[in-house]
């Protein structure tokens, strides 16, 4: 079954968490992880590679804590997912995840086509989805 990792989950959590909060409202990570019961660890992590990503940004100190780089409604779903996973798009199935070489039945697969077809709505939903649609 197509899924989300988890890490992608949470960094989207975190994401609406922060849209939510308002415009120029600074969070942090165990705010998010108390309000959501996700893991402390694998959230700060992920929360890192968003502020390495250019998609928030860090602040240090007593107050510190985490705030959007941009305007929700400019970043999407599809963005946070390439900066987590670090590629552009999801994929259902094999033959377009890998190479078509890495799949066996490739050429005499009848269902190839019609998923290439769901895996490219899905991923145009992704793209055009932005953070703010999820409030």
């Amino acid at each position: 079954m197509f899924q989300l990792s988890k890490k992608v989950e949470y960094a989207l959590i975190a994401m609406r968490h922060m849209a939510v909060s308002g415009s120029g409202t600074i969070v942090t990570t165990k705010e998010i992880a108390d309000r959501y019961n996700l893991p402390y660890d694998l959230l700060a992590k992920v929360m890192q590679t968003l502020a390495r990503k250019g998609f928030i940004s860090s602040y240090q100190g007593v107050r510190g804590g985490y705030i959007f780089r941009h305007d929700p409604r400019s970043v999407k779903v599809s963005d946070i997912i390439n900066a987590i996973e670090g590629k552009p798009n999801l994929s259902i199935i094999q033959c377009e995840a890998e190479t078509p070489n890495n799949c066996i039945i490739h050429s005499t697969c009848t269902i190839k086509t019609p998923l290439v077809k769901l895996q490219s709505s899905i991923n145009t939903v992704l793209k055009d989805m932005s953070i703010m649609e999820m409030v």
